[in-house]
């Protein structure tokens, strides 16, 4: 793909035979309850994209017509009577590790749990090292071909956290290598500072001491350097406790930067503590305690669900999807892209997970994995809809209903991908 600072031409985007444009008139909020199942569809569509945004989109016969084509001069790409919808948003991923961790995955098929392999040195642990060892311009390279990975899969919106540092410096130059891939890729990536993903070996019998380094110096360092828009903490037996994530939470909003937090992964956690810090997102959310929906649902706080983790780790549990969203709660999908329980670059294998194992139906899966999915990242002006003034990102795929994304699995039916107006090489 092109780099980022390319000049994107002027693109008509003709014969689209179903144009998801998840418009909501007049809504600034994330989709609830019925509201997911609202794409806006228009047939027989057209779109127009200059300057990296959306100019006009809708029907065919009323694009041609419309006064920007005197003004630019477009590059017409016939769709083929193909599906086109926002380009994914994808609000969860860890692309910065060195190395896939082969040999937990070898013991879960040997019937090890996550915290078996965990307790044993394996997980998050297990890829400190070879992070703290590479170099920055490595974990740019790997993180960079992460993000070509899911382009190709029609996301166009990357949430990208560090957390397998777990130092002050190795946790920074995660982030650098986040921004250094992020200039080298055309679409767009929202760096997370993911300091409180485990503790360290090193701080083993002192996780205190450990709290009080990423309160202390983690944060201000990354705040100062404006190397992240977030922060998040992995709540959960084993990481940090919702006492700890309080902490932390306090030390972000100081330094402005916003909160998010994966919790009720393999446990039941109390969300309601963390309700006070208005976090963009709460993730997984497998175990979250039902009397607690109803509080969830009267918060804009996204519920992120990552089914990818629950398919790789072998559980037969899935995120609550039905019970959130009949609650009223806000939901998001992600691939939560990561080398120990989810390495998938792929959102229509999750939208396939959110259908099948999730009873989302293929309406839902798409608007939480576009719209939420930019609530999710506090984008939500410029992401996750199709519609004029909004950044171009479209993605355009080689079916002829909408449906067929979910129900195709396993492969990759993205035709063309268009990330902040440029078209991507998806041959």
């Amino acid at each position: 793909m092109k780099k980022k600072g390319n000049n994107p031409k002027p693109l008509l985007l003709t014969n689209i035979g179903q144009l998801l444009t998840l418009r909501a008139a007049g809504s600034s909020v994330a989709r609830r309850g019925q509201e997911l199942k609202e794409l806006a569809l228009i047939q027989d569509a057209a779109a127009l994209c200059a300057d990296g945004k959306i100019v006009a989109a809708g029907k065919q016969r009323e694009i041609l017509r419309h006064p920007a084509r005197k003004k630019f001069k477009f590059v017409e790409l016939d769709c083929g009577q193909r599906v086109a919808l926002p380009g994914f948003v994808d609000s969860h991923t860890h692309p910065v590790f060195a190395a896939p961790r082969l040999l937990d995955f070898e013991r879960r098929i040997a019937g090890a749990s996550y915290e078996d392999i965990a307790a044993a040195g394996g997980g998050i642990r297990s890829s400190v090292d070879a992070v703290r060892k590479a170099s920055r311009k490595q974990l740019a390279q790997f993180a960079l071909n992460a993000f070509e990975e899911m382009a190709h899969c029609g996301t166009t919106t990357i949430e990208a956290k560090s957390g397998y540092g777990l130092s002050v410096e190795a946790e920074i130059k995660s982030l650098e290598g986040i921004r250094d891939a992020a200039a080298e890729f055309p679409g767009t990536v929202v760096p997370t500072l993911l300091g409180a993903h485990v503790v360290p070996s090193e701080f083993r019998n002192k996780p205190e001491k450990y709290l009080r380094q990423i309160t202390g110096e983690m944060i201000p360092r990354v705040a100062r350097k404006k190397l992240a828009r977030f922060v998040d903490v992995f709540i959960e037996r084993g990481a940090f406790c919702v006492g700890d994530a309080e902490q932390i939470f306090e030390m972000a909003k100081k330094y402005s930067l916003g909160v998010r937090a994966h919790v009720c992964q393999l446990s039941a956690n109390e969300v309601w503590p963390l309700l006070r810090f208005a976090p963009a997102s709460l993730d997984h959310m497998d175990y979250v305690n039902d009397e607690e929906i109803p509080q969830l649902a009267k918060h804009h706080t996204i519920a992120t669900l990552v089914p990818g983790a629950n398919y790789f780790l072998g559980l037969n549990r899935f995120p609550p999807a039905r019970k959130l969203i009949d609650a009223g709660v806000p939901v998001a999908l992600a691939t939560d892209f990561n080398p120990g329980s989810s390495p998938t670059s792929s959102m229509q294998f999750v939208l396939s997970l959110a259908c099948t194992q999730m009873q989302m139906s293929p309406a839902e899966a798409i608007a939480a994995a576009t719209i939420n999915g930019a609530y999710a990242l506090s984008l939500a002006d410029r992401k996750g809809s199709i519609e004029e003034n909004k950044d171009a990102d479209l993605a355009i795929f080689d079916v002829k209903d909408y449906c067929e994304i979910a129900y195709w699995f396993g492969g990759n039916k993205c035709w063309k991908v268009i990330l902040n107006g440029m078209l991507g090489a998806n041959d």
